[in-house]
């Protein structure tokens, strides 16, 4: 058998069964093996940081790995700012990069680059198969490090998947639970019944249903719960649990969490902020504030909880939240109003990719009361995320509605995505928030003390030309309408999620 059949039958055995791909020459043995070993779903995107953020989105809604294939550095490197936004999220990601065969690295070819320190940046493993006899167990090894939360990748040279000698590695072990840290517990609860402020901060798979459910026992108790600046996914709407999250601006994060003497945070790290300001803190956490970890990885974290609900004498349930959605909007198309029409409008059930950038703070408030969903953030900061986030999303669930929530300016990152989503079918609606500006640069100009008022400001302006979101969507084959009112974009909205397929919406905001 050659390396690249025993590789796919590696993934497959253990249940790795999509591959979003770009693939080049180097891969070709791989590509060439799909039809020798059937099973993987292949998904072609149009440039790699469509298919590294799209496993990125099908992981973090799948719950296990999907692979890559990319094409040698350049490939790597096309891909590697989703990669970064995958690694920080701890999504499961197998990712496999092709190499020039090991005789003719010595020619130092056109493409030739050194993988493993370019893949060293984004990935918790890294690996190179020097042989076919050890295509099967490196790739096991892979999966087993992608269950863990980690970005693993494998670089396969060209004749290491040619050459015959190779075999299908074992099943991947299942990654064992890590222990709760009970000691925190027990300093945590003693410091509350001292009466000491106890926060509790939530991330990762602690933002599930029975997470929220065992953090609103815990609120109950007198302690105070703020969610991470950006989560992975966290369930939301109606009936569930709605928690503060911890602001991405220090000028606000920092009262958020003034007062505690304890931050305890289950699944997410203690909160920092993203970039140095003159005369601000680095860190969100007041210097007088302890830090401790309730665990150490994810798949405990609900355990640990329920745990730390019972130790502190929490209710066995608590009340839950109410409130009614928003009213469908009309008149001007503003952030706001689009806010209150999606979460009108949002299907039970729907995965929102949210990439809204300066609208997120609009949109997150208005849909607390929306339908039941799942929300997806931009977790490594890293922008052209949303597009392919929602469309792995969609791969991964092909029976859920998906949402982008996507600004203009991070859209034409990875604006291929429609394509994809065109090609293969996907239920994706993408609303375009187009206020014809990078708005957060803008912003960020006035806090780092500059003028905004100056020449420099012109970068930020998306308005000469004009994007055309609606013919671009409509030149890859996705139905697409441009909405420049609240009653234009409810419309759309109502059209998109009852017809099938792909759509976009042009949101024109006033």
């Amino acid at each position: 058998m050659i390396g690249a059949q025993a590789l796919l039958r590696t993934l497959l055995g253990s249940g790795v069964d999509t591959c979003f791909t770009n693939p080049g020459t180097s891969e070709m043995h791989f590509v060439a093996a799909l039809d020798d070993v059937p099973g993987m779903r292949a998904v072609l995107t149009l440039f790699e940081g469509v298919a590294t953020g799209a496993a990125d989105g099908y992981g973090r809604m799948a719950g296990r790995p999907a692979a890559t294939l990319l094409h040698l550095g350049p490939g790597l490197g096309n891909g590697l700012a989703n990669l970064h936004n995958a690694r920080r999220a701890r999504t499961p990601i197998v990712n496999i990069v092709g190499d020039h065969a090991v005789g003719h690295r010595v020619h130092d070819a056109p493409l030739h680059s050194d993988i493993e320190t370019v893949a060293r940046n984004v990935s918790q493993w890294v690996r190179t198969s020097g042989s076919p006899a050890e295509v099967g167990p490196d790739a096991t090894e892979a999966i087993v490090a992608a269950l863990g939360g980690s970005v693993a990748t494998l670089v396969l040279p060209a004749d290491v998947s040619w050459d015959e000698g190779a075999a299908p590695g074992p099943v991947a072990a299942t990654i064992p639970r890590l222990e709760i840290a009970t000691d925190v517990i027990d300093t945590v609860v003693a410091a509350h019944r001292r009466g000491e402020p106890v926060g509790l901060l939530l991330g990762g798979l602690a933002l599930g249903d029975d997470g929220l459910a065992a953090a609103a026992r815990i609120e109950a108790a007198g302690v105070r719960v703020l969610v991470e600046t950006f989560p992975a996914r966290m369930m939301r709407g109606a009936g569930r649990p709605a928690f503060e999250r911890v602001n991405y601006f220090g000028e606000v994060a920092v009262p958020q969490l003034a007062g505690l003497a304890h931050l305890v945070c289950c699944d997410a790290p203690a909160p920092v902020a993203f970039f140095a300001y003159p005369g601000r803190p680095g860190t969100h956490v007041a210097e007088d504030c302890a830090v401790h970890h309730l665990v150490p990885d994810g798949p405990s974290a609900v355990a640990a909880l329920e745990r730390l609900a019972d130790a502190l004498g929490a209710p066995a349930t608590a009340p839950a939240p109410t409130g009614a959605r928003p009213e469908r909007p009309s008149g001007a198309l503003t952030v706001e109003s689009l806010a209150r029409a999606v979460a009108a409008v949002l299907p039970e059930g729907a995965i929102v990719s949210e990439e809204a950038l300066t609208g997120a703070v609009s949109a997150e408030a208005a849909t607390r009361a929306a339908a039941p969903h799942d929300w997806l953030t931009l977790t490594g900061g890293a922008i052209g995320q949303g597009l392919p986030v929602a469309t792995g999303a969609a791969v991964a669930c092909p029976d859920r509605p998906v949402l982008s929530l996507q600004a203009d300016g991070s859209a034409m990152y990875t604006i291929q995505s429609l394509w994809t989503q065109a090609r293969e079918g996907l239920d994706v609606t993408t609303v375009i928030l187009n206020n014809r500006a990078y708005a957060i640069l803008a912003l960020e100009l006035g806090r780092v003390g500059a003028r905004t008022d100056g020449s420099a400001a012109d970068l930020f302006d998306l308005s000469r030309p004009p994007l055309d979101f609606a013919a671009l969507a409509r030149g890859m084959g996705v139905p697409a309408r441009t909405a420049t009112t609240a009653d234009e974009l409810v419309a759309a909205l109502d059209e998109a999620f009852t017809e099938p397929g792909p759509h976009l919406v042009d949101a024109v905001l006033a």
